[in-house]
């Protein structure tokens, strides 16, 4: 199994944009499709994001289509969350973890990373 650890989050303006990153150890990164999801108290768990193993293919929640773009990059097993236009409901500790295809929005490593908090403000 991969170990993933995520980065990047913060707090920012409603507007604004971050980049998230998560890193992943091990050879078989590039063997997984990968996705974004996120947390909160009050809706739980969320899908946001998923990519092919080439990074030629995505697929985004509605609430976040058109202000995020996710990719990857094989060579340094690192997935990457560009985040535009944050918005307040954007506010969520955000993790990465692997799916089993593109149309899937279910996480396959019981173990997550620490996560990464985006807090944004009004």
């Amino acid at each position: 199994q991969v170990q993933l650890v995520e980065s990047g989050g913060g707090l920012v303006q409603a507007g604004g944009s971050l980049r998230l990153s998560c890193a992943a150890s091990g050879r078989t990164f590039s063997s997984y499709t990968m996705g974004w999801f996120r947390r909160t108290p009050g809706k739980g768990r969320e899908f946001v994001a998923v990519i092919s193993t080439n990074g030629v293919s995505t697929r985004y929640a509605e609430s976040v289509k058109g202000r995020f773009t996710l990719s990857r990059d094989n060579a340094k097993s690192t997935l990457y969350l560009q985040m535009n236009r944050l918005k307040l409901e954007d506010t969520a500790v955000y993790y990465c973890n692997a799916v089993n295809h593109l149309a899937s929005s279910n996480p396959i490593f019981g173990s997550w990373g620490p996560g990464t908090q985006v807090t944004v403000s009004s």
